[in-house]
């Protein structure tokens, strides 16, 4: 079902949003593995998921009936930016119906070349309809996807670029979400970092729009790894 943006953000408001994305180095990788992860955050309370690749979103739509954030994870060699970084990745999400399509929205250089502001341009005239969340890493990244007309904001890149890496994330107050919800108009999503559920409750009381939590529920190796790390401490 593809939703229409007033739809969508009625039915997101406050929402959990589960990333089920397993990358071809881990154990999980199949896009039946994260149908069936997808399944199981369902029922767990998830109200849509986030995803990477046209198998995987295919799979997913088989097994459940909610939104998809669509992504799609290309890396090229003459640029950082790898989350939907060219219109290419955009038309196969287009294809798969991905409810919200999710790029890169840094300041840093793309791979074809264009601003974001061109690439923004160039995917509203080519799909008007289409839902866009910016991943932004900086408060001023924030404000320009907002400038630039993006229907939702999430935090996923902040202490992950250049930009933004000297960011204490591992203790995150979470006092740069609250810049970014005090500073743009667009729905803000929570995402990164957010990996207790005392964390997911702090933040959806702060008012933010949604959240999404990824390797916290869905890559059992990094929750082994904390179990080990706290055994061997």
């Amino acid at each position: 079902m593809k939703y229409i943006k007033e739809q969508l953000i009625d039915y997101l408001r406050g929402a959990l949003i589960v990333s089920c994305q397993a990358l071809p180095d881990e154990p999980l990788h199949s896009p039946f593995i994260m149908s069936k992860m997808a399944l199981a955050a369902k029922i767990g309370g998830a109200k849509a998921i986030r995803a990477n690749t046209v198998a995987d979103i295919s799979a997913i739509r088989q097994e459940v009936q909610l939104p998809i954030l669509g992504i799609i994870k290309k890396v090229y060699d003459n640029s950082p930016v790898y989350i939907t970084p060219t219109i290419k990745e955009v038309e196969k999400l287009v294809a798969v119906q991905a409810d919200i399509i999710a790029c890169d929205a840094t300041c840093r250089p793309r791979p074809d070349g264009k601003s974001l502001a061109e690439f923004v341009a160039c995917v509203r005239q080519k799909y008007p309809n289409q839902l866009l969340m910016a991943d932004i890493a900086t408060l001023e990244e924030a404000k320009e996807a907002d400038r630039l007309g993006f229907d939702f904001i999430g935090t996923t890149l902040h202490g992950y670029t250049a930009e933004s890496r000297s960011c204490d994330i591992a203790n995150n107050n979470f006092e740069f979400l609250s810049r970014v919800m005090h500073s743009v108009h667009a729905p803000v999503i929570a995402e990164g970092k957010v990996d207790t559920p005392e964390k997911a409750k702090k933040v959806k009381d702060m008012g933010v729009f949604a959240v999404v939590v990824g390797s916290a529920i869905t890559r059992p190796q990094l929750i082994t790894k904390k179990f080990f790390d706290a055994m061997m401490s």
